[in-house]
């Protein structure tokens, strides 16, 4: 991983961080409020060793001074020092007790000993540190006084007498919440990496690029709005989603360079990614260029094209399989571009052996020769395998990808059953992208100027129902005997018409 690969990391997370960071700020303040404030009161005192003063006495002295410090500062948390402190101020406490609340401490090199005492009581603390003080000086003389009689060689002076503390010493709030908020952000960084090597989930090309080297065609934005308005027609013509589509279709003409794929099969690995409306709005971006396009709906399971165009579907791709019809009689114009579709007629029983069939591979060769494009709405890969079949039939391959839901291993499989049966991939197509972060594939050269967009998707279509009036009378006219003719398909002749009649 690069830096730019925990850059997206701390991007993608950064409500998590900034939630956990908040979180133990609060603990840390949350603490500082519960625990109960203590008092440190302190006294320091001086040793002296007692001599004639000459120099040679005094630095022999200092250095036995400094050798007996540490064990007085040992002495102090005795009961020989503690025991009288505790009948003198009449405390209810054992030594060993008290013991836990008094520090004793000697700088080095020093004959100096600083006591400290710790107490909720600000007054009991500071007349504990006293007593204590007073105590190891009247211990110190005895133990410390010759067996044979006379003065003790080691003298105890307090030199800072303990003064009762105005400021509690504990709890430090400030070093608390430092804390916290640096715990917090420790947790909130360790669940973020955690998250994110757990998430097997399409989220933008770093993690496609993971699996595969095919081109990125085309990143399409998440637009709330898509659902009731799918179709590009329906947005102004200058929004980002019609902006990005716009891009999908320059990239599959540098994708397609050499021109053999005149058929563009568009698939995804589950439902739910979106590929019809991806399809769809590419045959009508297509359409918009000036080319002659034929869109056909070839997913037999859960078709949706006649719905997002207000077509009607009983009379379609399956009526031309099976012989009931000429596909020049099942088209449909739409919308003022050199547009075509054919929807996928009444449901099969036996969709994939319908679309591997002989008929099905005529029928794409012949829609091949009379239009510039065909762009053909296939079933998802992983669910069925009508795609997989129907692949080896078109001249490319489009993946659709559906950002945030779909997960890697389901493109892994996705793309082994397209290489397994010998299709041509064109490309990668992520969807559903978030418009905004890390993942985003966007631009912001756009107008916000809504005024010439359509008020509802009933508007809409009404606006290219007359385009479609001729297609649909030419439907329902042939829908007759479905069923009966339904698995005769094998032997149904390929159509025929002229391209003249329908590209140009």
């Amino acid at each position: 991983m690069d830096i730019r690969d925990y850059w997206r990391i701390f991007r993608r997370n950064w409500l998590t961080i900034a939630a956990t960071t908040f979180l133990g700020l609060l603990v840390g303040g949350g603490l500082s409020m519960l625990i109960k404030p203590t008092y440190t009161a302190e006294t320091q005192l001086f040793v002296a060793i007692q001599n004639s003063g000459s120099a040679q006495e005094l630095q022999q002295g200092n250095t036995f001074s400094q050798a007996r410090v540490q064990s007085y500062v040992k002495t102090v948390e005795t009961p020989v020092v503690l025991q009288p402190v505790i009948d003198s101020l009449g405390l209810e406490v054992r030594p060993e007790a008290l013991a836990e609340k008094v520090k004793a401490t000697a700088d080095l090199n020093t004959v100096l000993i600083t006591i400290a005492v710790s107490d909720v009581s600000p007054v009991r603390a500071s007349a504990i540190a006293q007593s204590v003080a007073d105590s190891l000086i009247k211990a110190v003389d005895t133990l410390e006084r010759p067996k044979s009689g006379g003065a003790s060689p080691i003298s105890l002076s307090v030199i800072t007498p303990a003064s009762v503390p105005i400021a509690p010493s504990a709890p430090n709030t400030k070093l608390n919440l430092l804390l916290g908020l640096a715990l917090g952000l420790v947790a909130g960084c360790v669940a973020a990496f955690v998250r994110s090597s757990l998430d097997n989930r399409i989220r933008g090309e770093a993690e496609l690029r993971k699996i595969t080297e095919l081109p990125l065609l085309g990143g399409i934005a998440f637009d709330p709005v898509a659902a009731k308005e799918p179709l590009l027609a329906q947005r102004h013509a200058h929004s980002p989603r019609a902006e990005s589509f716009r891009q999908l279709r320059t990239n599959l003409h540098f994708a397609n360079a050499s021109g053999k794929a005149t058929s563009v099969l568009v698939t995804s690995s589950l439902p739910g990614e979106g590929k019809s409306t991806t399809a769809t709005n590419l045959a009508i971006t297509l359409a918009q260029a000036g080319q002659a396009v034929c869109l056909v709906d070839a997913d037999l399971r859960r078709p949706m094209v006649n719905e997002y165009l207000g077509l009607d579907r009983n009379a379609g791709l399956t009526t031309a399989l099976i012989g009931q019809a000429e596909v020049v009689d099942l088209l449909q114009p739409w919308g003022e571009d050199n547009l075509f579709v054919l929807t996928s007629g009444r449901i099969p029983p036996n969709p994939s052996e319908l679309l591997g069939s002989e008929v099905m591979k005529n029928l794409v060769g012949e829609l091949e020769q009379s239009f510039d494009v065909v762009v053909i709405d296939a079933p998802p890969l992983l669910p069925v395998t009508d795609a997989a079949v129907l692949s080896q039939s078109v001249g490319g391959v489009v993946l659709v990808v559906g950002s945030q839901r779909t997960k890697t291993q389901d493109v892994q499989k996705s793309l082994g059953s397209l290489e397994l049966v010998g299709a041509r991939i064109l490309g990668v197509v992520l969807n559903r992208l978030p418009a905004k972060g890390p993942d985003a594939y966007a631009y912001g050269y756009y107008t916000n100027d809504e005024s010439n967009r359509v008020s509802s998707t009933s508007e809409f279509l009404d606006r290219n129902s007359d385009m479609s009036t001729k297609g649909n009378a030419q439907g329902r006219r042939v829908q007759t005997d479905y069923d009966s003719a339904l698995y005769d398909y094998e032997e149904a002749p390929a159509t025929r018409f002229p391209r003249n009649d329908l590209s140009r």
